[in-house]
């Protein structure tokens, strides 16, 4: 059930419209048994995995809570055998779902007993299974760090790990920040649903807009990559950068917006990211649910930035190469974050020498032209690890690269050959105007203002020519029916 389908529409209609009728003591309970049916609509037996993941962890919550009041959070030992317990469950499940297939693929291939393309057991990932697990373990570890009491309420607790919004595909949530909000009682408010429902449309317009038509683009070329000039190569690692972040900038801002219409605060999970001005800073910028998580169970227990520089940088690619392979099953996910990890800890590494040669020639490294450069270097290095993400494969990805560098060809710029890679001059303009949208958009957000906000203080006749305006912008010029995937967004298969 997509968010951009209407079977999700009138699923999330009757969910609302039940919500604020029934008493409020029922509501939980009722997002809960909505948030299974919307997980079952995927694949029913995978509810089970769900319960047992939310049975798991809760259960390692109450002891871990129990000991802590009866003995005191002196003593460690207990306390680590219960996260142990909750980690390495969960961990299991994530490995057996994600990466059996490729582990085994790999063995079998070194001993000459596997093809290209073969499986082992052929295993169908749940969808969202590296999202509510990651939430669901970071749950147990901030009982243990006693950032939250462990939640008795198996309803309230079931809601967080399963709460349908960002089940699919994120944000990760935190404890400490969605189960007080669950527990709380939660009234019908209005400024709320028109906020929630203006953050869907948008939502909507970067998916249908944007991120399926780039989409078409880049599985042309990506699917016959050796028939293109380098031109052609570099307009589509360009157009997968604006496909990747509108797919899931789109899914983050409908799934708030959908939480939002139901009375929940849940993270922003994107704050301009294309205008970092570092690796390090872009990572602050993108996918920030995942990135602090990242920060806050792996890179801080690690040592963080604590241990020397070396220790520091070490425990850099370590946490870059561990979140590359959580995005999926595959060397070129790895490479992916060996590179964000070493493009951080070079940029990290030469920021002093950086510094000296401005000092030097008198020059003021946050100066406007200086940022510019910075974010359009960035922006660069952010693509070239992109070409590897898209990539079905490592060798694909470097010869994309090399035909980029050694196979130009500008003059196809003018030949007619971007109007034959499935958009028709049509859709390439719809597509180019919704980007510089998006770009002032960004701009807007970038110096501090909340257009949403802003426009839902208008009057009545503003605030509506906006939203017809975009509701018929999506309607009429959308990407639908055949012609292109509807699937789904990228972010589903991780």
């Amino acid at each position: 059930m997509l968010f951009n389908s209407i079977q999700y529409l009138a699923f999330f209609v009757v969910t609302a419209l039940v919500y604020y009728v029934l008493p409020k003591r029922a509501r939980n309970l009722w997002l809960l048994a909505a948030s299974y049916f919307f997980y079952g609509c995927y694949n029913i037996a995978y509810t089970a995995l769900l319960a047992g993941v939310t049975l798991t962890t809760w259960g390692c919550g109450l002891m871990i809570q129990r000991h802590v009041d009866r003995s005191g959070a002196e003593n460690k030992a207990p306390l680590k055998k219960w996260v142990a317990l909750a980690v390495v469950i969960n961990m299991l499940l994530l490995c057996f779902f994600k990466y059996t297939n490729f582990l085994m693929e790999n063995i079998l291939r070194l001993t000459g007993g596997a093809k290209e393309g073969s499986t082992f057991l052929n295993i169908i990932m749940p969808i969202g299974i590296s999202f509510y697990i990651f939430q669901a373990v970071g749950y147990v570890i901030d009982v243990y760090r006693q950032k939250i009491r462990a939640e008795k309420n198996i309803i309230n607790y079931g809601l967080f790990v399963s709460f349908f919004p960002q089940l699919a595909s994120g944000p990760i949530g935190r404890a400490t920040g969605l189960l007080p909000q669950i527990k709380a009682p939660r009234a019908f408010d209005v400024e709320r649903v028109r906020r929630g429902l203006v953050e869907f449309c948008w939502g909507s317009f970067l998916k249908l807009m944007i991120a399926d038509r780039a989409a078409l683009l880049v599985n042309t070329v990506y699917g016959a990559h050796t028939k293109y000039s380098g031109l052609v190569l570099l307009v589509a690692a360009l157009c997968y950068s604006f496909q990747i972040y509108c797919d899931f900038a789109s899914y983050s801002y409908m799934a708030v917006g959908c939480g939002r219409v139901l009375g929940f605060d849940m993270i922003q999970n994107f704050n301009t990211p294309y205008f970092a001005v570092s690796i390090t800073d872009f990572w602050r910028r993108w996918h920030i649910s995942l990135s602090s998580w990242f920060r806050d169970y792996l890179y801080i227990p690690l040592g963080g930035s604590r241990k020397g520089k070396v220790r520091k940088h070490l425990n850099t690619m370590i946490v870059f190469l561990v979140s590359g392979l959580w995005h999926g099953a595959n060397w070129t996910y790895v490479v992916w974050g060996g590179l964000n990890g070493l493009f951080q800890v070079i940029g990290n590494s030469l920021k002093p020498l950086r510094m000296k040669i401005c000092k030097a020639l008198h020059c003021d490294p946050e100066s406007f032209g200086n940022r510019v450069l910075r974010i359009l270097f960035t922006f660069v290095l952010v693509t070239i690890t992109w070409v590897f993400f898209r990539a079905a494969s490592i060798g694909q990805a470097f010869d994309v690269l090399k035909g980029i560098v050694t196979n130009l060809q500008p003059w196809t710029l003018f030949n007619g050959t971007l109007l034959k890679l499935g958009l028709s001059g049509a859709d390439m303009t719809v597509m180019i105007v919704s980007l510089l949208v998006v770009l002032g958009v960004s701009l807007a957000k970038a110096s501090g203002k909340d257009l949403i906000g802003e426009l839902l203080k208008q009057g009545v006749l503003f605030r509506w020519t906006v939203y017809l305006l975009l509701i018929f912008s999506i309607l009429i010029f959308g990407m639908y029916g055949t012609g292109y995937d509807a699937a789904s967004f990228i972010y589903f298969q991780f």
